[in-house]
């Protein structure tokens, strides 16, 4: 490859980062439903058909945005259950952080589980950092339990109901700890 196709790559990458990031920003600013293809070029001063170069449409925009969310995740909960000192502790820890996750950053939180995208959960085509979220929690149980990914899928989708709800204001948010206590008490007591 020479240097121009390099440097051509290199900012392409860039403009691609670029529009990911404003689409995040936008959002996190002004919803989900201000993200447009028109504001977003006038955001990151490019055309909309260089915008139409990275990317089909908003959807896509969408799961760039998600899939980039998912590699914070999977950083955010790595560093939660390394500094556990023990198994129980290090599921509670990885809990924890997950809400905290999905608290500070809703607008994040709503293109990786909540918006359409076209990210496949659970198959030979999750992509690595979604797998790496997930392999997070699986962690947290002992390697020779032949059901911990059972366990990690539950435990997971418990704390988006949670995550969700609280959210929502369905359910109040203080009282999270309670209900992460509970949670982790009863996937423990049938590990």
């Amino acid at each position: 490859m020479s240097a121009i196709s390099e440097r051509r790559e290199r900012e392409r990458a860039h403009r691609h980062q670029l529009i990911i990031s404003a689409a995040r920003e936008l959002a996190e600013a002004e919803g989900w439903e201000a993200v447009t293809t028109r504001r977003l070029a006038e955001r990151v001063e490019y055309s909309q058909p260089v915008l139409y170069s990275h990317f089909d449409g908003k959807d896509a925009i969408v799961s760039a945005v998600a899939l980039d969310g998912f590699s914070q995740l999977a950083a955010y909960l790595s560093h939660a259950r390394q500094a556990a000192p023990e198994p129980e502790h290090a599921l509670r820890a990885v809990s924890r952080a997950y809400l905290e996750f999905a608290t500070d950053r809703p607008a994040l939180y709503q293109a990786m589980f909540i918006l359409p995208t076209d990210l496949k959960f659970a198959s030979a085509e999750t992509p690595v950092p979604l797998r790496a979220s997930f392999d997070e929690f699986v962690n947290c149980f002992r390697p020779d339990s032949e059901r911990r990914e059972l366990f990690a899928e539950v435990i997971w989708a418990a704390l988006h109901g949670i995550a969700v709800l609280s959210q929502s204001g369905r359910i109040p948010a203080d009282g999270q700890e309670e209900r992460v206590d509970f949670l982790i008490t009863q996937i423990a007591s049938a590990r």
